[in-house]
C-alpha cells in the first residue's frame, strides 16, 4: 500500500460515498437563537452583596464565576443604591422607562437653537463691526473739516 493511497480527501466531490448529503442537510439546519440572559432581583442583591464582600484578590473570580461583566455589578449597585429591590428590576421591562427618541428629539432642539443663535451671534458682530467703522469715518470727517466736537465718551 503506498502513501497516496491511505491518504483520503476531505473534498466531498473528491469521495464517492454518500457522505457528502448528510453534511449539506446539516449545514442547512439553522443554529438556535442565543436567548437574552435576565437575573431576578434576588440573584442580583445576592451577587452584588458577595461581589462587594469578596477581598480585593477575589472579586475577579466571582465576575468568571457568574459569567458577568464589571458593568453589571456597578449598575445592580448603583439600582440598589438608588431604590433598594425595587430598582434592580429589569430596566428593559419596567414601564417607567423613558422613550429613546425624547432625548434625540431635545437634542435635535438644542442644535437647531444652537444654530439660530450661532447666526444671530454672528450678525451682531457684523452689525456692531460696521458700526465701529461708521464712527471711524465720522471722526476721520470731523478732523477734516477742522471742527472739533466734544467727545460725548468719558
Amino acid at each position: 500500500m503506498s502513501g497516496d493511497e491511505s491518504v483520503s480527501s476531505s473534498n466531498p466531490s473528491d469521495s464517492e460515498t454518500s457522505d457528502a448529503v448528510p453534511e449539506v442537510v446539516a449545514a442547512a439546519d439553522p443554529a438556535p437563537r442565543p436567548t437574552r440572559r435576565s437575573f431576578t432581583a434576588e440573584y442580583k442583591a445576592r451577587i452584588v452583596a458577595e461581589y462587594e464582600g469578596a477581598p480585593r484578590g477575589e472579586k475577579s473570580g466571582v465576575l468568571r464565576r457568574e459569567g458577568l461583566y464589571h458593568s453589571h455589578i456597578k449598575e445592580w449597585a448603583a439600582a440598589r443604591d438608588a431604590g433598594a429591590l425595587s430598582g434592580l428590576t429589569d430596566s428593559r421591562t419596567s414601564a417607567k422607562r423613558p422613550h429613546k427618541s425624547a432625548p434625540a428629539g431635545e437634542a435635535a432642539r438644542l442644535r437647531a437653537q444652537n444654530t439660530r443663535l450661532a447666526a444671530q451671534l454672528a450678525q451682531t458682530r457684523t452689525a456692531l463691526d460696521i458700526m465701529g467703522k461708521a464712527h471711524e469715518l465720522l471722526e476721520m470727517l470731523s478732523e477734516s473739516t477742522g471742527t472739533s466736537s466734544p467727545s460725548r465718551r468719558s
